[in-house]
């Protein structure tokens, strides 16, 4: 396996002048050009992967999706091997969700006509299935332009060729936009379709460009639980906030998220879903003769199946790492009050701690509150937002003066992680002692630095503060007027937003 010679280049030829026809591009470049070749080579990674322990759980006839790389053989074929080998031997017809390399397109281009080929055959196109989609959105165009000098579809092919039992019919497209109403409107429309389908969608994408092999590990591993809370808001949140953590050489965390985006949408329109990782491993743990653990590209091999409830749309800690971020906050507050710097990484080790959170963190005194400060919606990671959230509620509370040296024993650290925020019609859709409440007020316009602007005024209290004020309308009284500085009654006003959101706390 590792011993095949791979040029890597990019085809800019492929499809014949019909546009029908999309023949090898990357044959002997990515993969093998000779036939036998090529299948001893999928036939050996594929019994390489063995059976999975959790087909006892999930049969492959459960497997609604799968996430492959798409990478040259030696570097990526044994890793997309293991999803291969958790999906069925049959399916009428395959989706292939590709990563647009070479040319940009504003939605979902497809090879919409004609068949690609690999040099173990033709896979035909559903010509049918890629008319309905055409005819749904102007979101999906027949492009096949956009495959001509495109690998992340064609490496595919050998896998299914030689894993499914009977023929099927292919639709390819590619992605790369990064407007996620268009990605959402894709998945819903491409969902919708394969309702009802003997299908299965594929998702052609690696993870990390060009990080450390130790800081791939932990984004990747981080992208991967965001996928698992099955919200695509929260995968691409994820993204983000890695990429502006300032790692070295690190270009994208996924270069298919469009696609996974997309496909994460479709997935949950088949119904209620859970995302498996199945393999990872990166270009130096695989093909280490051709890498460098100083600049790798990471892969990952998944399956998503179906599940009894949607996840949860959070974090959800064990007490180790609920002990791991109380130290996390006293720690940052002890190193500002010695006026050192507390020991900080990019990425943590635990990879919960890079996913996106919204945190409060409480200081109390001999019981009394000392400081409350945090955020309501995530803005940075989970670790970084309790370290922030424990210095301001330490010096930045105005409504206290600053912690100092003295006090930091006698301190008490409680951290609350929210959940999501959810807009609600009215009071009735709060429950006392379960729910925080937001209220949002815009007051009317006020004069800016160059022109009058909207003044916004707005509220939290965390579901703990009903242990003090039991009463529903005595809580939001006090919330409207003590916290967003509205009349008492704010609440009732239809011109009020308001939003329900719950807690995971935690305290020392």
């Amino acid at each position: 396996m590792k011993n095949i010679a791979l040029v890597f280049a990019v085809v800019l030829s492929g499809v014949c002048a019909t546009g029908a026809a999309r023949e090898p591009a990357f044959a002997g470049k990515f993969y093998p050009a000779d036939k036998q070749e090529l299948a001893r080579f999928v036939d050996s990674v594929l019994a390489a992967a063995g059976p999975s322990a959790l087909q006892s759980f999930y049969p492959p006839a459960a497997v609604r999706a799968i996430v492959v790389p798409h990478a040259g053989y030696p570097f990526s074929g044994l890793v997309a091997a293991f999803a291969y080998k958790m999906i069925d031997t049959g399916y009428d017809l395959v989706v292939i969700l590709g990563t647009g390399h070479t040319m940009r397109v504003r939605g979902a281009a497809l090879l919409a006509k004609g068949y690609y080929e690999t040099p173990l055959g033709r896979v035909p196109v559903d010509e049918k299935f890629s008319a309905g989609l055409i005819k749904a959105s102007p979101l999906f165009e027949d492009l096949p332009e956009a495959h001509a000098g495109e690998h992340s579809i064609e490496v595919q092919l050998p896998f299914l060729q030689r894993r499914l039992k009977k023929p099927f019919k292919l639709a390819a497209a590619v992605l790369n936009t990064d407007d996620p109403a268009l990605l959402a409107e894709i998945g819903r429309i491409l969902g919708g379709k394969l309702k009802g389908r003997k299908a299965l969608l594929i998702v052609s994408t690696d993870f990390s460009h060009y990080p450390s092999h130790a800081d791939a590990k932990r984004a990747d591993e981080t992208l991967a639980l965001a996928i698992k809370t099955m919200t695509p808001e929260f995968f691409r949140l994820t993204s983000r906030l890695l990429l502006g953590k300032g790692i070295p050489e690190l270009g994208t965390c996924a270069c298919g998220e469009a696609a996974l985006t997309a496909a994460m949408t479709a997935v949950n329109t088949l119904g209620p879903a859970q995302f498996l990782e199945l393999k990872y491993a990166d270009s130096y743990d695989e093909y280490p003769a051709q890498s460098s653990p100083d600049r790798v590209v990471g892969y990952l091999a998944g399956a998503f199946v179906p599940a009894a409830s949607a996840p949860p749309a959070k974090i959800l800690l064990a007490l180790e790492q609920q002990k791991e971020l109380l130290k996390a906050a006293r720690a940052e507050i002890k190193a500002k009050l010695l006026g050192t710097r507390a020991d900080r990484e990019r990425l943590s080790a635990d990879y919960a701690f890079n996913l996106p959170g919204a945190v409060f963190v409480t200081l109390t005194e001999d019981g009394a509150l000392r400081g409350c400060v945090g955020t309501v919606e995530p803005r940075t990671t989970l670790l970084d937002a309790v370290r922030y959230a424990a210095l301001s509620a330490a010096f930045e509370d105005r409504r206290f003066k600053p912690v100092e040296k003295g006090e930091l024993e006698k301190l008490k650290i409680e951290i609350s992680v929210l959940s999501p925020l959810k807009k609600i019609t009215g009071a009735g859709d709060i429950t006392p002692h379960k729910h925080g409440v937001v209220v949002v007020r815009e007051t009317g316009k006020t004069a800016g630095a160059s022109s009058a602007r909207e003044e916004r005024r707005s509220g939290l209290f965390l579901p703990q503060v009903w242990e003090q004020i039991p009463g529903k309308e005595d809580f939001l009284d006090e919330l409207c007027s003590q916290k967003a500085g509205l009349e008492r009654n704010c609440w009732r006003d239809a011109g009020t937003g308001m939003y329900t959101f719950t807690v995971d706390s935690f305290k020392e």
